[in-house]
């Protein structure tokens, strides 16, 4: 598997699947046929989580090529994301509370054999272990091997699902704060009370295609149970009203100046900003922060052809601009920072997530209710 760190490999991803393997999207998409046969489904989370290429333009290429009826499922499962991160703006401190109880059991579990087996991939259940070594070479998991890997994590190594969350973290080309730590949340049990997600053998061998046999799990444990419940806090994603003759700051899910809202309006410099491992409260692997800065390096050369003046900086310099906005960069790490460190920012919204965030307050089954009437909007 390889992702390449550009736009124009994003695109040919993107045409590449549609013209070939749309069609057989809904069908095929829970199989997980290994890290070499991933025709199956998209593979353009990384893309899209960078904002290299945006929802509305992946939902719009599979619309042109087959109806809405016959794509709901692909789209469904684009804008899953979208509610994830919806979800969370509407209850930022469940991030917040994450990280308070991630530093607390990182201590405890430093040296606990456990753990460390799970991360390096010696666990007694083979197919985990395989998950473990590609996601450390690939940067990527097939979404069920996702649902499986967590689900042993928690209920069969029984380690705690922050720990889990911030692996994920350290090497998904597609890792957010939203869709990994509410995606393992509800594995465990705590996102939807009550209800978790358990991983068994028959459904393991059934869509891996009996890659795996002899997988000896937990499958009758109880959900993990949490005391905290989290309120809607109101927001305001209102932008303002003159953003002309500014600077423009723009964060890693962003990536692609060219096709946001904002690619009419005349900002003075565009800076785009890079966010080092030690502001971060996740350390990220050596080959995920290639990956980002290689995005960024592409989006910089794309702004330097259209003549734009443009340049990376670091997270930390910031402070040293003046007369800005930026583009938000979501609840995460980024704005973690931005918010300890008493950055004001006036930050400019996508019209995606004004619209589809307003649908965020329950589950997703009400969200995708709307979605018909939030993509007829953009086409």
């Amino acid at each position: 598997m390889k992702f390449g760190c550009s736009r124009v490999k994003a695109i040919e991803k993107l045409n590449e699947f549609v013209e070939k393997n749309l069609s057989e999207y809904s069908k095929l998409r829970n199989f997980d046929f290994g890290p070499e046969k991933r025709s199956n489904v998209s593979c353009l989370s990384p893309y899209i989580t960078h904002g290299i290429i945006n929802e509305q333009e992946v939902i719009q290429k599979s619309l042109n090529k087959f109806s809405f009826s016959k794509n709901e499922k692909f789209i469904q499962e684009v804008l899953w994301r979208t509610y994830w991160k919806g979800w969370l703006e509407l209850r930022p401190n469940v991030w917040t509370d994450y990280l308070v109880e991630l530093n607390k059991i990182k201590s405890e579990f430093r040296n606990n054999q456990n753990y460390l087996s799970a991360i390096e991939g010696k666990t007694k259940i083979g197919c985990f272990n395989e998950w473990v070594k590609e996601l450390k070479e690939n940067n990527y998991l097939h979404n069920h091997a996702r649902m499986w890997f967590a689900s042993i994590w928690i209920f069969t190594l029984e380690l705690p699902w922050q720990l889990g969350a911030e692996f994920f973290m350290q090497h998904l080309y597609d890792g957010d704060a939203a869709s990994n730590t509410l995606g393992w949340r509800w594995v465990a049990g705590v996102q939807t009370q009550g209800k978790h997600y358990l991983a068994n053998e028959w459904n393991i061998k059934k869509f891996t295609n009996n890659r795996f046999q002899n997988i000896k799990l937990n499958e009758n444990a109880l959900p993990k149970v949490s005391e905290k419940s989290y309120q809607i806090i109101k927001q305001d994603f209102n932008n303002p009203q003159n953003i002309e003759e500014k600077n423009l700051l723009i964060f890693e899910n962003n990536l692609s100046f060219e096709i946001t809202d904002f690619r009419e309006n005349n900002f003075k410099k565009i800076y785009l900003v890079s966010n080092k491992n030690e502001n971060r409260s996740i350390k990220l692997s050596e080959r995920l922060k290639k990956f980002k800065s290689l995005l960024i390096e592409d989006q910089q050369q794309r702004l330097k052809d259209r003549s734009i003046d443009c340049q990376v900086i670091d997270i930390s310099e910031i402070k040293n601009i003046e007369n800005f906005y930026g583009l938000y960069p979501t609840v995460g790490e980024n704005l973690d920072y931005l918010n300890s460190n008493n950055l004001r920012i006036d930050f400019l919204y996508r019209k995606l997530d004004q619209l589809a965030w307003q649908y965020c307050n329950k589950g997703f089954f009400n969200f995708k209710n709307y979605i018909p009437k939030i993509i007829s909007t953009f086409n």
